[in-house]
């Protein structure tokens, strides 16, 4: 089986104040269709640069990048637009939602400009984006009327639309309770058993154990990458928590 996301030495520099700061320092791995991938590492470490040339909205200062067997580098502007739009799934730690604006509109946009389908083909595959996360009696709430857990699987919701064969998740339980950040480790378990590639980047160590692979980051270079042969349930996980306190 081909790679999906191929890196060979993939290095990005930025200058801040006449510094020249190394985010990357020659990052290589392939990753295959179907594998969740965590991706760890302190402050600093480069994983947010690294989440950013993934989903090809930063290139690289040197190294090549190919996906699908095509080189991003290659592509135009509009063509890496059509990538991310029809490829790539993205979910956020702040989930980016239209604050005051329904469920179904927050999900629909990523549709808003497809000429070639229409206002009521976009309102159904909302819907069922938005029942596929569990939020099929939350289709007009508002976002500031949604809990956090519930604002993240509009999010989740929302990058599903175009179905996307790979999801990169940037902290997305990072402002989350214990709870909530296993009910959404659920639904990222789920959609990897579809076989959805996803690429989960966290700070936190306890989630490579729901992960099929961990790569771990330190100043810019790859120090660890450890395939999990023993995935934990996170459904396990969440049952076994002690009940939520009444209010």
């Amino acid at each position: 089986m081909s790679a999906i996301i191929e890196l060979k030495d993939i290095k990005r520099e930025f200058v801040v104040g006449g510094e020249v700061v190394r985010a990357l320092r020659g990052v290589s791995f392939s990753i295959e269709p179907g594998e969740f991938v965590t991706i760890m590492g302190t402050s600093g470490s480069g994983k947010s640069t690294l989440l950013n040339t993934l989903g090809c909205l930063d290139k690289p200062t040197s190294g090549e990048y190919l996906l699908d067997d095509t080189p991003v580098s290659k592509m135009s502007k509009n063509e890496l637009a059509e990538l991310r739009n029809h490829k790539i799934g993205f979910v956020f730690q702040n989930y980016n939602l239209l604050a005051k604006t329904t469920a179904i509109d927050n999900v629909e946009l990523p549709l808003m400009y497809n000429p070639q389908i229409t206002a009521a083909e976009r309102r159904a595959k909302a819907i069922k984006s938005l029942e596929s996360v569990g939020l099929g009696d939350r289709l007009e709430h508002k976002s500031n009327q949604m809990s956090g857990g519930q604002q993240q699987r509009v999010a989740i919701a929302r990058a599903l639309i175009n179905d996307p064969v790979i999801i990169l998740a940037d902290e997305a339980t990072g402002n989350l309770d214990t709870r909530t950040s296993y009910e959404i480790l659920v639904l990222f378990q789920e959609l990897h058993l579809l076989g959805r590639t996803i690429i989960f980047v966290t700070h936190n160590p306890e989630l490579a154990a729901y992960s099929s692979r961990n790569i771990v980051l330190r100043d810019g270079i790859v120090i660890k990458d450890i395939r999990n042969e023993n995935i934990s349930s996170a459904k396990e996980a969440l049952a076994a928590l002690p009940p939520p306190q009444e209010m």
